[in-house]
């Protein structure tokens, strides 16, 4: 899942290098910790919060055929 959303995230934004994602395993949860260059982060969230949610929506789907729940969150 990692890679899934690096490569999304890449692909979107100006700065590519600049994207770090960490993985924090929970007992029942994954959350995904999500980096980039702050000019980028308004291109991440979209409008209204639109390609987060997208992304979101993806990472759901693949997360719920593993039979897990993971959550990302953008942080500066």
């Amino acid at each position: 899942m990692n890679d899934l959303i690096e490569f999304i995230v890449k692909a979107l934004v100006d700065d590519p290098s600049a994207v770090k994602i960490k993985e924090v395993e929970g007992d029942k949860t994954t959350t995904f910790e999500l980096r980039a260059a702050k000019s980028d982060i308004g291109k991440i969230i979209g409008k209204r919060g639109r390609t987060v949610g997208a992304i979101r929506n993806i990472l759901s789907a693949v997360s719920a055929r593993q039979g897990k729940r993971a959550v990302i969150e953008i942080v500066e």
